[in-house]
């Protein structure tokens, strides 16, 4: 992507016998506008987070994935300052813990974020992330431009406005820190196909570094990434094929020796994710049915001035994968784009990766307007290969996201140097394009305050040592769990049983599954909490439940919100006998029920 030269429609040749040399390139240097570009993204990035800081009361929309990234974080914190293991824990699914490799514990937010986190908490700590990036997307995405490939500061700042703030990434940043986190991308790209064939060795090992903390802030990220430019190089080869001949020895030589420091580096950790305590095999839910609607590709996300929650509904898996919705205007400027400037390269690679991706975004079959035509999608050459057939189709629109990003950069660029009258139609047209475009504040929820009886300490009086506090109902699968957040809010102050992470069906079968395997005692709780009625108990459910309390290596439960009529509590009394009122919830001490013949 940084083979062309900014100022002008060819790309950089490399000089020859019969060929005099370019004109010299000119050396970036920073300006004061920089400064007001970036701290213009991160006031954008603040404003859309605005509905959280300060109300601890509150969570983004799809708030069971705000709750699992809050414990990442804390976790992450609680791994910096206590010495531990970042790669397991233990604080929730007692026994068995958690493989953090193997879920998105983005310990490359986490890790640096930690004096956050331990002064201000797990929710600042997130929404700090969240700000992080977005901004650091965009400017990331702005140097890369204004470096590499154009001279027009605004127009490398429209560029990366777009590629930060599009309406997928906010709709993935709301829910998402692994997919919201790109401000590597077009760092490891800068690097790969960066054109002087000097300092191979230094741009190598940098790569390497880069890619193997790209590991640690989202790996799907990273299989995009690897994919888009395994694409964009073949098709710039396509279209130019002697400067893909003379730039092919430079970027395999980094390549490789990016390939070897990143290997090194990810043996041990992509060992625990794939072998460890904790791994699983495929996904516990169909990934294949997270898919885009093609007239998604021409309508408004939810969260711009243009879009609504209804429509965009219509034609989105859920609300935080709204990764196309690029508006009516957009996509027809993209296509007005790149044959006004077809004659580049660069502009040929671009329009072939963005429109794959896009190809692939619509599953195994095409669907249009809720319509599904029967006709096949390239995705089905994808779906039985090893890890690709993991991905959630409906992402990879994001990879069109920084394709149509440079587009509208290097547009703006070119018309900057012509004459005024044909500047102003096409600011005029991106003005037009993106206006409706403009993100709005991430929306909120309610969110159940921490019971006062857990957020103020009191449960120490009764948690000894090695027992856990066990939130009713243990939720073990993928809805909201309150041992994640009442454990992310308090520093993981205690260990809990179950949790909302991906784990093994079993110890027998390592199938994905949401959560702990399910006992007895969670699937009965669960089913009072879902029908609201009290199921039969007997002396077998009273033997099953101290077995599995015994599991949980249980001290105390804990419900928060209780009232005497809930079917849930009146289950818990007739499991373990009438529990008590303690401030915020109510209290179950099943210390004696626990205690071992003779013990």
């Amino acid at each position: 992507m940084v083979v062309g030269r900014p100022d002008t429609d060819q790309p950089v040749r490399l000089t020859g016998p019969d060929r005099p040399d370019p004109a010299p390139r000119r050396r970036w240097r920073p300006r004061p506008v920089d400064a007001l570009v970036v701290a213009g993204y991160l006031g954008l990035a603040v404003l859309l987070t605005a509905g959280q800081w300060g109300r601890p009361d509150r969570l983004f929309h799809q708030a069971g994935d705000q709750m699992l990234f809050e414990w990442m974080l804390a976790r992450a914190a609680r791994a910096v300052t206590g010495g531990e293991n970042p790669l397991h824990s233990a604080a929730l699914n007692v026994p068995d813990g958690v493989n953090l490799m193997a879920n998105t514990s983005v310990l490359g937010l986490g890790v640096p974020l930690t004096p956050v986190t331990a002064l201000f908490g797990s929710q600042a700590a997130f929404l700090v992330a969240v700000v992080l990036c977005l901004a650091g997307t965009a400017t990331a995405w702005y140097a890369l431009l204004a470096r590499r490939l154009i001279r027009s500061r605004a127009a490398a700042a429209v560029g990366g406005l777009f590629c930060g703030f599009a309406p997928g990434l906010v709709s993935q940043a709301g829910a998402h820190l692994h997919m919201a986190a790109q401000f590597l991308v077009p760092v490891i790209l800068g690097l790969v196909f960066r054109p002087a064939a000097d300092r191979v060795r230094r741009d190598g090992i940098l790569l390497g570094l880069a890619v193997a903390y790209q590991v640690f802030l989202g790996e799907e990220v990273l299989v995009f990434l690897a994919l888009a430019a395994g694409v964009f190089a073949g098709a710039y080869a396509l279209a130019d094929r002697a400067g893909a001949r003379r730039l092919a020895p430079v970027v395999a030589r980094r390549l490789g020796v990016g390939v070897l420091v990143a290997g090194v580096l990810l043996a041990y950790p992509l060992w625990v994710q794939f072998r460890g305590p904790g791994h699983y095999d495929g996904m516990p839910f169909y990934a294949r049915g997270y898919r885009l609607d093609l007239a998604s590709y021409a309508s408004a996300a939810r969260q711009t001035v243009a879009g609504d929650g209804y429509h965009a509904g219509l034609l989105s898996p859920n609300p935080t994968e709204e990764n196309s919705f690029f508006g009516p205007f957009l996509p027809l400027l993209a296509v007005l784009i790149v044959v006004r400037l077809w004659r580049r390269p660069l502009v040929r690679a671009l329009a072939a990766c963005g429109l794959l991706f896009a190809l692939l975004s619509l599953g195994t079959t095409i669907v249009v307007n809720r319509h599904d035509t029967g006709l096949p999608g390239p995705y089905r050459l994808l779906a039985g290969v090893p890890l690709l057939d993991l991905v959630v189709p409906a992402r990879f629109a994001l990879v069109c996201v920084p394709v149509l990003g440079v587009l509208l950069a290097l547009a703006l660029d070119r018309v900057r140097r012509r004459a005024a009258r044909t500047w102003a139609p096409w600011a005029g047209a991106v003005a037009a394009a993106l206006l409706p475009l403009t993100p709005t504040p991430i929306r909120t929820v309610p969110a159940m305050p921490v019971p006062a009886f857990v957020a103020g300490g009191d449960w120490r009086a009764y948690v000894p040592p090695g027992r856990t506090l066990v939130p009713v109902p243990p939720v073990t699968g993928s809805g909201v769990s309150p041992a994640t957040f009442w454990s992310a809010r308090t520093g993981l102050a205690f260990d809990a049983p179950g949790g909302y992470f991906i784990g093994p069906r079993s110890a027998d079968s390592p199938t994905a599954h949401w959560g702990a395997p399910d006992l007895p005692t969670s699937l009965l709780l669960r089913r009072a909490a879902e029908t609201g009625q009290v199921p039969p108990i007997g002396d077998a459910e009273r033997r099953q439940a101290v077995a599995d309390l015994r599991h949980w290596r249980a001290a105390v439960l804990v419900q928060a919100g209780s009232t005497p009529g809930d079917p849930v509590r009146a289950t818990v009394d007739a499991l373990v006998g009438p529990g008590r009122d303690v401030p915020g919830a109510h209290l179950w001490d099943v210390r004696p029920l626990l205690v071992a013949p003779g013990g």
